[in-house]
Parts: structure tokens; C-alpha cells; sequence
């Protein structure tokens, strides 16, 4: 493809959580050793992803099983991650060309009075938990007591995020939305968090299961990104998964929401084929919450060989004037003994039906590249941050 060629579509699929070994400052993190890809093949004994083995994924880092393929069929490279953070929404944001600064507030310690009598107050009943924890875990923990007294657990974790967790049967699913609304409305100023998160579940104390009801409210983009310039000039924005969340709907001509990544795949491949012109962002979730946060090496690499798998799919509904970058917004490394995200670079693949031309895209200095390149290729005004993938040297 040559620079500033026009297209038709661009389809962006973020495996949310996938990173490719640690930032050059991840030890200020506590993710120096961190490498979610390598680590997870290292852990499993190789990995077999045919499909994006051909694109050029085992060209970027040593990752066991997927060797590296000088024929390869996409141009490859890694992005480093500019903001400060390792959160689903920094990534994304950035991708979209918006930089954060600063890190968004976290609680080791759990919240401050202050913000839990708000809380408790708008909502109207106390509250168990209120420290950092696994979700799975602090259900079992707390799910019996939850169910008796019908009080809403909160706990947050290594994340920005405020978590309220509430069985359906005892406080139905709208009510739990309603109370994320009364949250996200306090935690502001120094408190804004990047996310409150209704964390539904269902079963007995012996089986409790979270939901796929899941919604998060994210803080708002402070400033324009790169979506809202495709909607101003008539372009559709789809979001597939997360991204109307993490976007607060913002820079969105239409969102799917999705049941998981088979789902979302699903998704994703039908409106590629539909007509029209602009972007399909997509984002699957379950390699960080099934598998990620949850240490599960093995889950890990199924979900990355489900993937592979039905990428054929996306690809074969793909016209030839359209395009396709994979990538990821952080690492959760799986193999360490966080269940946290990782502050790691991100894996990047752009192919298109048909080229013969592949390129080492080398290690870009932003996740905002992608910004940079959206504009490039729908000939808007160019991006202040960022170097389009078919503009640099």
C-alpha cells in the first residue's frame, strides 16, 4: 500500500490484554519481567497460531511455537505506550490519539470514607468489601452476605477502577447500573477514576458465576480523539465490545455490544461486509478477564488459538480496498504472580486483501501511530500526535 492511498474500511481489533514484553519503564510498575505473549507460550510448551504466525507475529519477540516467517503476509511491528498507565482505557484512548498524562487515582487501601458514605448515601444501604481483590474471589467471600443483608459489594484492584459487585436475584441488573450512575457521578476531581464497573452475578454460595451483563462507565475523553473526527466528516464509526464504554459513547455512529470474543469475532466479520465507509473498532475482552487476571496461562492460549482460527473469517469478509491492524492496549501477564494488567508494548499486524508489499513497521513511539494513520488514510486533517504507519521512512 502506498501512503495516502485512500480506503474503504478499516477494521481495528484489540486483543485486550495481549502485550509483547515490558516497556523500557514497566519496572516502575512492578512488570520488569512481564511478556504476556512469550510468557503465556513459555507456560503452555509453544503456542500454535498458524494465521498469525503468517501475518508476522513471531517476527516481533521469541515466542515459542510461532517462529518467525520472512514471507510473511502483513507489515509488523511493536507501538510503546506514551501515556502514563497500563489501563484499558489509556490504551485505547491513545490508539484514538489522545495522550494521558497522569495516572488515574488507585486504591491499595481501598476508598476513602468520604467517597464510600457518598456512595452510601446516594444508594441508600451500606456496603461490604471496599478493598483491592480478585472478583472471583471476593464473591466467594462475600456473595452469602451479600445475598442475606442485600448490601452491594465494592472492592477496585491494582486498576483505576470501582467495582460493585450484586447477585441479579437480589438487586436486578438495572438497579446495579443505576447505582454504577451513582458513582460515576461522585467520583470526580481527584477521585476519577478511568472506571466504574456493574460486576453482576448468579448462582448459590457453593456456585456463584459472574454474568456477561457486565458495563462499565468510564470517564468521558477529555478532549477530542481521532473518531470524532471520522463522525464530523460522515464516516461510520462502528464499536464492536467495549469501545462504546471505554469512549462513553463519544466519536460513535453505532455500538455492538457482545457476549465474548466468539461473539465479538462474529461480529466484527459482519459489518466488514457491510457497505459503506469508515471504521469497525473492535475490542475483545476475554483474554484479560477469563483468562489474564485470572493467572490462567492455558486459558490464555486457547483464547489466542480461537482467535487464529476464525481470523480466516474477518479477513474473507474484507474487500480489497479495506484494511486490518491487530493489536493490543496493555499486557496482563498470566505466567507472574500479579493478577493485574503489565505495562508492556503491544504487538501490531496490518494486512490487506491482496498486497504484495509487507513492511517492518520497527518499534513505533506511540500507540497515537494508529490516529496518525486513520487520518492518513481517510485524507482528514493530520493527527498532531503520532506518524502514520505509510507516511514514515
Amino acid at each position: 500500500m502506498t501512503p495516502h492511498e485512500r480506503i474503504n474500511r478499516l477494521i481495528i481489533i484489540v486483543l485486550d490484554g495481549a502485550g509483547i514484553g515490558a516497556m523500557p519503564d514497566a519496572v516502575e510498575y512492578g512488570d520488569a519481567d512481564s511478556n504476556t505473549l512469550a510468557n503465556t507460550a513459555r507456560a503452555v510448551g509453544g503456542l500454535h497460531l498458524p494465521h498469525l504466525q503468517k501475518m508476522g507475529l513471531g517476527n516481533l519477540t521469541n515466542i515459542q511455537g510461532v517462529p518467525p516467517d520472512p514471507g510473511c503476509t502483513a507489515s509488523y511491528g511493536v507501538m510503546l505506550e506514551k501515556s502514563k498507565g497500563k489501563d484499558t482505557i489509556t490504551g485505547h484512548w491513545e490508539m484514538a490519539g489522545l495522550i494521558t498524562p497522569r495516572l488515574f487515582p488507585v486504591y491499595p487501601h481501598g476508598f476513602p470514607r468520604e467517597v464510600i458514605d457518598a456512595f452510601e448515601q446516594a444508594v441508600g444501604r451500606k456496603v461490604l468489601g471496599n478493598y483491592p481483590a480478585s472478583g472471583t474471589e471476593i464473591i466467594k467471600e462475600l456473595g452469602e452476605e451479600h445475598m442475606r443483608t442485600g448490601r452491594p459489594i465494592v472492592y477496585t484492584s491494582a486498576d483505576s477502577v470501582f467495582q460493585i459487585a450484586a447477585h441479579e436475584g437480589v438487586i436486578p441488573v438495572e438497579k446495579l447500573y443505576e447505582m454504577c450512575r451513582r458513582a460515576r457521578d461522585i467520583l470526580v476531581g481527584e477521585h476519577n477514576v478511568a472506571r466504574v464497573i456493574a460486576r453482576p452475578f448468579v448462582g448459590t454460595p457453593v456456585n456463584f458465576r459472574r454474568t456477561e451483563r457486565r458495563k462499565d462507565f468510564s470517564i468521558p475523553p477529555p478532549h477530542p480523539t481521532v473518531l470524532d473526527s471520522l463522525c464530523k466528516a460522515d464516516y461510520e464509526v462502528i464499536g464492536v465490545g467495549k469501545i462504546g464504554d471505554i469512549f462513553s459513547g463519544r466519536g460513535l455512529t453505532e455500538s455492538i455490544h457482545i457476549s465474548g470474543n466468539p461473539d465479538g469475532i462474529l461480529r466484527t466479520a459482519d459489518a466488514a461486509r457491510r457497505p459503506g465507509r469508515g471504521i469497525v473498532f473492535t475490542n475483545l475482552v476475554d483474554f484479560d478477564t477469563l483468562y489474564g487476571h485470572r493467572n490462567d496461562p492455558k486459558g490464555f492460549a486457547h483464547g489466542l488459538a480461537e482467535f487464529d482460527t476464525n481470523l480466516p473469517e474477518i479477513q474473507a469478509a474484507m474487500r480489497e480496498d479495506d484494511l486490518l491492524i491487530i493489536t493490543a492496549d496493555h499486557g496482563v501477564d498470566p505466567t507472574t504472580p500479579s493478577t493485574d494488567h503489565s505495562r508492556e508494548k503491544v504487538p501490531l499486524l496490518v494486512w490487506r486483501p491482496g498486497a504484495k508489499q509487507r513492511v517492518d513497521l520497527g518499534e513505533r513511539q506511540t500507540f497515537a501511530d494508529i490516529a496518525a494513520t486513520v487520518t492518513d488514510l481517510f485524507g482528514l486533517e493530520p493527527w498532531p500526535i503520532g506518524t502514520s504507519f505509510f507516511s514514515s521512512p
